[in-house]
């Protein structure tokens, strides 16, 4: 073996570069989050090439003083941490100052900075990765940092070898700054490539201006059939927006979450999001969702990714609970008439002086009609407010009219204004024994009454069984289960959980368990596989909702086989009530299986169709 030695500046510099700079969306994460750890309230980002050939950031920070621009380029110099105790609290996005030293080493590289309050006065420092000698001289520049990085990798041309097609690195870098533009709603951002205005994100301070940005991002759609989250729990909260089950995707490509406005990906928090949409989601989609939590810095360790990208938390089970108690507790309540966070639509109108309003994420101009005649999405959220019936949208009062002769046509509860017709209506008629078609006050709605009943009926059974409890019945053979001594502990200190879920598992060994006891509603199952899984999820996520999984997917079974069929004709009264029945049950948007059960047309979607005011 060769003789102990010590690295080179510049190669140090280089490895560590592997770990920070992989691609341009490396460079523009690492710089953009200096930027708004000093304070920036507007970001320019300005590229080449994809960033292969030119990256420069320019920001209106605290800017740095004269005297600390060749540090600002040294490895692990920083402001921002200390002693250890700060780093156990980190608030700040970076801390261990070794990007601008990084990215310098493969790249030719050009700080530019101002830290006094008035003046132009400010200074320049540049570096190139082959000899890292750092060079500062007077520039003028505003108040503020301006970082300008030229072909990266050059002196590395076996990096840059690995360096995707000028779309993808482009796609990357862009991601990057979708992500801190959701992240700090108070910055306004503006990305160029090639000269082109890709992006231009105001900035954000009231909530109907967040979800214009949100919208920009993530897609109209997505503000459209989305939910608000808000939940407290001391010391944790959880807020932000969840697409609803029926807004899903085919990959895992529309999830932001944010600890502390860090963008991370934790298998931990992906496990709780997971769950929270199991009951509701279609078999293979994904959920879109942008959500922010806050918890005490001391509380989560971001020291442990080169990249930042993960966390840990110091009590990851209580982050778990919470995340998915939150996000369960608001689907359950997503049904007809009480979608959670209100109208997304109304939030995001901004009245103007002649008596309309602008939608602020599509940029339509809407009428600001006292009654909203919606033309709810598939979901049943509100997509257009204000309707053109004739020179002006009908009074509340022709619309209880209409309605109040319906309900006295087939001896149903007479009805006043729309607000006090039920959110889905009355049943009109039954189409080829499958669907069932109603008025409401925003049009027509179409029910897929086997879909309907069957989430219906699974609800039931449901609380019927967490009233009363899990019947279990014990093994007449106890069955042992080999398991490491790791699981036989785990199993051990959760004994409590496996007996709430009646399932009685003993240490049989130092590593075997004995199951004795299971539920009713098991017998038939792979209980030692079932077992086993539990044991998986508690190590790994302090919690597991297998076996309440599987027990519903039994219960799910047993409400399809117990639901009407199709082709059963119902009654208007039979009807209505199943009407009834899905605006007072949790989750009735959705089937057992996550698809929708019912959907609104509103009267423009059908004057489009039959192209009436034209």
């Amino acid at each position: 073996m060769p003789k102990i030695q010590l690295l080179s500046s510049r190669l140090a510099n280089q490895i560590a570069a592997g770990e920070v700079v992989e691609r341009p969306a490396s460079v523009v994460k690492e710089v953009l989050e200096n930027s708004l750890d000093a304070g920036a309230t507007r970001v320019d980002i300005d590229v080449e090439a994809g960033g292969s050939k030119l990256i420069r950031v320019r920001d209106n920070g605290s800017g740095i003083p004269a005297e600390d621009m060749e540090l600002a380029l040294a490895r692990h110099a920083t402001s921002k941490i200390t002693s250890l105790e700060d780093l156990e609290c980190v608030g700040s996005l970076g801390f261990r100052g070794e990007a601008l030293a990084s990215i310098g080493s493969v790249s030719r590289l050009t700080l530019t900075s101002n830290a006094n309050e008035q003046g132009s006065e400010g200074s320049s420092a540049a570096c190139e990765g082959r000899e890292m000698e750092v060079q500062r001289k007077p520039a003028p520049h505003p108040r503020g940092t301006t970082v300008e990085v030229r072909d990266l990798f050059f002196n590395t041309p076996a990096r840059r070898k690995f360096l995707r097609t000028e779309k993808t690195e482009f796609n990357h870098l862009e991601e990057v700054v979708k992500r801190l533009a959701l992240s700090r709603f108070d910055v306004a951002f503006t990305l160029r490539h090639n000269g082109k205005v890709v992006h231009s994100l105001k900035a954000a301070s009231l909530q109907a201006e967040s979800q214009r940005r949100v919208a920009a991002i993530c897609g109209p759609a997505f503000m459209e059939q989305a939910i608000a989250i808000e939940s407290a729990v001391p010391p944790y909260r959880l807020s932000g927006w969840v697409g609803l089950p029926t807004f899903s995707r085919s990959q895992a490509d529309l999830q932001y979450f944010f600890v502390n406005g860090r963008v991370i990906r934790d298998r931990l928090i992906a496990h709780a999001v997971k769950q929270a949409y199991r009951d509701v989601l279609y078999h293979g989609r994904h959920p879109a969702f942008v959500l922010y939590l806050e918890l005490d810095p001391a509380q989560v360790d971001v020291n442990v990714h080169p990249t930042k990208h993960e966390v840990r938390f110091r009590d990851g089970r209580a982050v778990h609970n919470f995340i998915f108690s939150s996000l369960h507790r608001a689907l359950a309540d997503v049904r007809p008439g009480r979608e959670s966070g209100g109208d997304p639509l109304a939030e995001r109108l901004l009245a103007t002086d002649d008596g309309m309003a602008i939608d602020t994420a599509t940029g339509e101009i809407r009428s600001q009609s006292p009654l909203a005649w919606g033309a709810p999405t598939a979901a049943g959220r509100p997509g257009m407010a204000g309707r053109a019936y004739g020179s002006s949208a009908p009074t509340a009062a022709q619309v209880g009219a209409q309605l109040q002769g319906y309900s006295r046509l087939h001896g149903l509860p007479a009805a006043g204004t729309p607000e006090e017709v039920p959110p889905l209506g009355y049943a009109l008629a039954q189409l080829k024994g499958v669907y069932v078609l109603a008025e409401n006050a925003h049009g027509l709605v179409l029910v897929d009454m086997h879909a309907a009943h069957e989430r219906i009926t699974y609800e039931r059974l449901k609380a019927a069984r967490d009233e009363s409890g899990i019947r279990s019945q014990p093994l007449l053979v106890p069955q042992s289960v080999a398991v490491s001594q790791r699981e036989v502990q785990v199993a051990t200190e959760h004994s409590a959980l496996f007996q709430r879920l009646g399932l009685a598992v003993e240490e049989g060994g130092e590593e075997s368990l004995v199951i004795r006891q299971i539920p009713v509603v098991l017998r038939d199952s792979n209980v030692e596989q079932l077992v086993r899984d539990v044991l998986a999820d508690l190590i790994e996520f302090g919690s597991s909702e297998r076996i309440e999984a599987h027990m519903d997917e039994i219960l799910s079974t047993m409400a399809c086989h117990g639901s009407v069929r199709a082709n059963r004709r119902l009654t208007i009264p039979e009807m209505n009530a199943l009407l009834r029945d899905m605006e007072e049950t949790e989750r009735s948007g959705q089937c057992n299986h996550g698809r929708p059960t019912w959907i609104q047309m509103g009267l423009d979607e059908l004057d489009t169709l039959f192209l009436r005011g034209r």
